[in-house]
């Protein structure tokens, strides 16, 4: 008996501005429909969150692929990761300058190697071998964020420790996704935050906290301030609520309580188990979403009270 798809995608959480609400509309439910496409034709929940995340890296309203944030130095470095749910295979990239798709590069790992992970010019180089091409960071880099971070860099002394606040873009990306086979899976892409240190690692490409799938519990993308979000191992811990029983619905909001509670932390996850149910929450002023099934499209930008 052939399973309904779902799929649903994130662009980020944070205090979008009004006048950005429109562009992260779109850009979620135009990566929606892409991964949908591929669910509908009885494609893989791997397939579906690869070419959902992949048209979110390709949109500059989002800190993932050309567009993202700028490091200190100026430069573009991307951190991504993608995750089988049936096999708990996954693939990862971190620090990456050179990659216009960090998510195909991860996925290429997954499938192609018998390693997790790929870093910086490693990552880069297995891409190349494996027919990516690679392209200048340059050609990344978006005059709307060399004036961002001038910006931020001259006002450095004013913000005290405020580089992760949630006025601040976290537009990381990330896509969760059920197939006609019973199968989930889940990717998380992102740029990083704004005028990180060179090499800084984020939660998003970290297997567990910015995202995990098993069968067995759920898939899950997490966005946000990627610290406290590694600290709790949080992706693995929402799908060990739902392993254990508890609806994905519920288990959303309890993961964002849980971030704030023990660690003063902010962003926003899409959790979603093998029979359907999902759950969005967030804790930060609001959070771009989309949801598609046989029975429904859906986007929204939500607010959080």
């Amino acid at each position: 008996m052939p399973t309904n798809p779902v799929l649903v995608v994130h662009g980020g959480a944070w205090a979008i501005p009004d006048d950005m609400v429109e562009a992260h509309l779109n850009g979620v439910r135009n990566a929606a429909a892409a991964g949908w496409r591929v669910l509908e034709r009885g494609g893989s929940a791997l397939d579906a969150v690869e070419e959902a995340v992949v048209v979110l890296e390709d949109d500059e309203t989002f800190d993932a692929g050309r567009g993202s944030f700028l490091n200190r130095d100026g430069k573009v470095q991307l951190d991504a990761f993608i995750m089988d749910g049936s096999t708990l295979r996954g693939g990862g990239v971190g620090c990456v300058e050179r990659l216009r798709h960090p998510v195909r590069a991860a996925r290429k790992i997954l499938s192609d190697s018998p390693h997790v992970y790929f870093v910086a010019e490693g990552a880069e180089r297995f891409a190349a071998e494996h027919g990516i091409a690679l392209c200048r960071n340059e050609d990344l880099v978006i005059p709307r964020e060399v004036e961002r971070l001038r910006e931020y860099q001259a006002q450095a002394s004013n913000h005290g420790n405020d580089l992760f606040a949630p006025t601040i873009s976290h537009d990381t990306v990330g896509a969760v996704a059920l197939d006609r086979d019973g199968n989930i899976a889940a990717s998380t892409s992102t740029g990083g935050t704004l005028n990180k240190a060179p090499g800084r690692l984020g939660d998003s490409s970290l297997i567990g906290c910015g995202c995990y799938a098993d069968n067995l519990s759920a898939a899950a993308s997490t966005t946000g301030w990627g610290e406290p979000i590694m600290k709790l191992v949080l992706a693995k811990w929402a799908a060990d609520r739902v392993e254990s029983g508890s609806l994905p619905e519920w288990v959303a909001k309890e993961a964002m309580n849980y971030l704030k509670q023990r660690l003063n932390g902010h962003g926003g996850i899409i959790l979603l188990d093998a029979q359907g149910r999902f759950g969005i929450a967030h804790n930060t002023p609001r959070m771009a979403w989309a949801l598609q099934t046989v029975q429904k499209q859906e986007a929204g930008i939500t607010r959080n009270g």
